[in-house]
């Protein structure tokens, strides 16, 4: 179900304009309709109220809560029933944020996320998105939402933006609260620029180097970390809000001192701050977590380099709840543990 459908049903019902926004408004924001200084009785027509429990049970459909596990930090894990059966995950995060899928599965096949690892199984509508937030708003107070769960926001760009406008509407959260996150691709750059609503992006870094880039993204669009750098600094520019770079910290792979000066390369100076995120482990994927030590040292050289870093944790690691790991249980075993070797340098790629 997308927003759209929503409002146009409301209209014909007879809905007029502010009708239809007290309603959605309402319900993107968790509380009940009579919550404001009118009745629902007192301003909506008989037959928009005979119809509101129908509607209610149905946007309560959209999403509902199969389990939820929380976390140390004051996070938690939500896994997320949708009206068809399929499951998502949503993270509750601390300091008033939550964070959405935009699918069910990825089709960019990250080598290091569980999510990709059975592909994509089908776009959420935009009301699915929004209702994931309605489900934190109903557990805490949320300020932020960021689109960084199941999902690749980019190949679901058409119902990401129609929430993302919703939200800074009738949602009442603050544009540069919205965060758009992506593996970069053209289209992000071309369409985040026209809308009403302008989120602030993150971009998926993860390496300087494209061919290791390719390795670890197989399926995302072909764009060079330079021209991924040059094109968020672009909008960071035009909106005023500095690009999140996200870097997985992977043990032995991303961690090395020619990626730490390949990233002061590319964004010192730049208006930016780099997200480094030490992997969330996962059992079978052939990857290390680098040690906290070595992950604060790579910040603090950054630092001392101009590149504004924040040392991350992906939330909800001490539950084993790492981005699709809590769907992969719900729907299979975990795979065997595939020993993943990737080149030290374009002259070993060409080799393979």
């Amino acid at each position: 179900m997308r927003i759209e459908h929503l409002r146009q049903r409301l209209r014909d019902l007879g809905a007029k304009p502010c009708h239809e926004q007290a309603i959605l408004r309402a319900w993107a924001q968790a509380r009940p309709l009579d919550s404001g200084r009118k009745r629902a009785d007192g301003f909506l027509s008989p037959r928009i109220l005979a119809a509101l429990p129908a509607l209610g049970e149905e946007l309560h459909g959209l999403a509902r809560v199969l389990s939820e596990h929380p976390g140390e930090d004051g996070s938690a894990r939500l896994l997320v029933q949708l009206a068809d059966g399929q499951s998502v995950e949503s993270v509750l995060l601390p300091r008033d944020g939550v964070c959405v899928s935009s699918q069910v599965g990825c089709a960019v096949g990250c080598t290091f996320c569980m999510t990709g690892r059975d592909g994509l199984i089908r776009q959420l509508g935009s009301a699915e998105i929004v209702a994931q937030v309605v489900l934190a708003r109903a557990r805490r107070f949320v300020k932020k939402v960021v689109f960084m769960g199941m999902g690749e926001p980019a190949h679901n760009i058409d119902n990401v933006l129609e929430a993302i406008d919703f939200l800074g509407t009738e949602g009442g959260i603050g544009h540069k609260n919205l965060v758009f996150s992506t593996v970069g691709d053209h289209r992000v750059f071309e369409r985040l620029p026209q809308g009403r609503v302008k989120p602030a992006l993150a971009l998926s870094l993860h390496t300087t180097r494209a061919d290791l880039r390719e390795h670890l993204l197989p399926r995302a669009p072909r764009i060079s970390p330079e021209d991924l750098v040059e094109r968020g600094e672009e909008y960071a520019r035009a909106t005023g809000y500095p690009i999140q770079y996200q870097w997985t910290l992977l043990a032995g792979i991303n961690d090395t001192d020619a990626e730490i000066d390949g990233i002061v390369r590319l964004l010192a100076g730049k208006y930016a701050i780099m997200n480094m995120i030490p992997w969330n482990n996962v059992e079978g994927f052939g990857f290390a977590r680098p040690e906290r030590e070595q992950a604060e040292a790579i910040a603090r050289r950054l630092h001392a380099r101009g590149v504004l870093t924040k040392l991350r944790q992906s939330a909800g690691q001490d539950v084993d709840g790492g981005c699709g790991q809590l769907r992969a249980r719900l729907v299979a075993p975990r795979t065997p543990a595939v020993l993943r070797r990737f080149p030290a340098t374009d002259a070993d790629l060409r080799a393979d």
